[in-house]
């Protein structure tokens, strides 16, 4: 698996996430859903992306 596609799969994992948290625990963790829509944006205009950085330290390869 290469950076982009683990970056992909944590982001909709994430947001899957907090939709069921949002449903059965409290209406507040759909601002989980918001920061992790608003990092993708943010990154798809600055080219920075956390998530990237800890994946390569991870060792996964572009």
């Amino acid at each position: 698996m290469n950076v982009g596609n683990a970056v992909r799969v944590m982001a909709g994992t994430m947001v899957l996430l907090s939709v069921a948290l949002t449903y059965w625990v409290s209406p507040w963790f759909v601002l989980l859903t918001l920061f992790v829509g608003v990092n993708l944006i943010q990154s798809a205009f600055t080219g920075f992306c956390p998530a990237e950085k800890v994946f390569r330290k991870m060792g996964l390869k572009d």
